[in-house]
């Protein structure tokens, strides 16, 4: 492949369970704050989210799964989660 051919998206939209993992500063309202933010962009599948936090306790890694629609939605989601301070990395 050149570099002046594009390449497809990995992921076919809509997505119907497109996994997202955010990993922060635990805290308290860490969970809460993460799951108003993505739910203002998509809707979340609550019966397969999981949760757990680092050996020594200061990261919490969320797994949400989402109704992914476009590339646009998704950048969305990871800027203004990381706009918080709070959340390290989106995944």
């Amino acid at each position: 492949m050149t570099d002046t051919e594009v390449k497809e998206p990995k992921i076919e939209f809509p997505c119907a369970d497109y996994p997202i993992k955010v990993i922060g500063d635990t805290g308290v309202g860490f969970k809460a704050m993460v799951i108003e933010i993505v739910e203002k962009h998509a809707k979340i599948n609550h019966d397969i989210n999981a949760e757990r936090q680092s050996s020594n306790g200061n990261y919490t890694t969320l797994q949400l799964h989402i109704l992914a629609i476009d590339q646009d939605q998704l950048y969305n989601i990871n800027s203004e989660l990381r706009a918080t301070g709070k959340v390290k990395m989106v995944l």
